[in-house]
């Protein structure tokens, strides 16, 4: 069965993780792909390692590669800008992830290709955006969270921000709103018969994930602080250290939650008011040593039994192996080279008629270069003068 995205074909310059992980989720919702790589400057997920056992094709790139397919083209190659303009008149949404004005001086931008396909969908993603005082900026993860201001409020107030084990910015924002740009942009363009430029900044994208400390210091002006607030450290929703040093999450924060909590560690009298910004670091205290009393394991157990919000931190290994996770098919196998199965991180979507399709994990950069070259006219000659005349490097 096709996907709920079949007919879609994108052209895909995006390298890393937030440009091909939008690329994936909209590859395993069945539209058509086509990732345009260098032959000579390999992406740095094809050289994470682990590899998949006798390839020198890496985790990563089995992953992020998923149901697309690649051709090797080198862009300062007037020949290949002749061939993306070719592939544009078929392939009308592109994503690219290049610093500003750099697709435009390979004549690869919005206003060269729309050119040659009105109803183009252009999307560029980049961390500061296609204008303001940072636009040619580099940037990361990291940078993204810090300007926006969230880093100011999250962590402790003793040691300050603290790294997450994952890209905030560039998952959550720059690969979620690109695919809800692009797939907004196919509504308006069904409706409208117009295509049109998205300018996608991974830094605008967590602006809005300061929520409602955010929406609070425009009107009131009061600057937000570490352990001050509700969900930062303010009040019990926290993670705790238990007996055997591993560590327990609370996130009761409605009346019913909270007092299922402090009834089953013994502490009642927390009920009432609750904890106030006053005793809030006493009573945390308090529930801190009441947790170190027994282990993660003896805890979740205890907690099996009543509605608290209350849940185990589970190690990475625990996690992907947990029931939950199987059962909503997050961990997906799929034929490696070899023919062994090699298990993957699934797709997110559910859907009841279309639900996503695994067709083959990521292969090597450029392999699908012949078939999609014969496809725009070009004779197995053409290939191989151009392997020979530096086109692919």
């Amino acid at each position: 069965m096709a996907g709920p995205l079949a007919g879609l074909k994108v052209l895909d310059f995006s390298t890393l993780l937030p440009g091909p992980y939008a690329t994936l989720l909209l590859a395993d919702l069945g539209a058509d792909v086509l990732r345009i790589v260098s032959g000579s400057r390999p992406d740095l997920a094809a050289l994470m390692p682990p590899f998949l056992p006798g390839t020198k094709i890496s985790a990563s790139a089995a992953w992020l590669g998923r149901n697309k397919r690649s051709i090797t083209l080198n862009l300062k190659d007037e020949r290949a800008i002749k061939i993306v303009h070719q592939l544009i008149a078929e392939y009308d949404i592109l994503l690219e992830q290049f610093r500003p004005g750099v697709m435009a001086k390979l004549k690869l931008g919005y206003d060269d290709l729309k050119k040659i396909n009105p109803n183009l969908i252009y999307c560029s993603l980049t961390g500061y955006g296609q204008n303001g005082p940072m636009v040619n900026r580099a940037g990361h993860d990291i940078n993204y969270l810090s300007r926006a201001g969230l880093m100011a409020h999250s962590g402790h107030k003793a040691s300050g921000p603290s790294l997450t084990g994952m890209q905030i910015a560039d998952v959550a924002s720059g690969s979620n709103n690109t695919v809800v740009g692009i797939l907004a942009a196919v509504i308006h363009r069904t409706n409208s018969q117009k295509g049109q430029h998205i300018d996608i900044s991974m830094t605008d994208g967590v602006v809005p994930f300061n929520a409602m400390t955010g929406t609070a210091a425009l009107v009131d002006g009061q600057e937000a602080d570490r352990e001050e607030g509700m969900l930062n450290g303010g009040a019990l929703y926290d993670f705790y250290e238990t007996q055997d040093g591993k560590y327990i999450s609370f996130g009761g924060l409605e009346p019913q939650f909270f007092s299922a909590f402090c009834n089953t560690i013994d502490c009642q009298d927390l009920i009432k008011g609750g904890p106030t910004p006053q005793n809030c670091q006493e009573a945390k205290e308090r529930v801190r040593k009441i947790m170190k009393s027994k282990t993660r394991d003896e805890w979740t157990q205890i907690f099996n039994k009543t509605d608290a919000c209350f849940e185990p931190v589970l190690t990475l290994t625990e996690a992907l192996a947990d029931p939950l996770i199987k059962e909503r098919e997050m961990v997906i196998e799929l034929p490696g080279p070899d023919g062994k199965k090699v298990k993957q991180l699934g797709c997110p979507f559910k859907f009841s008629e279309t639900p996503p399709q695994y067709n083959h994990i990521g292969e090597p950069a450029g392999t699908n270069t012949p078939e999609v070259l014969k496809s725009l006219g070009y004779s197995e000659k053409d290939i191989k003068d151009f392997g020979q005349t530096g086109l692919f490097d």
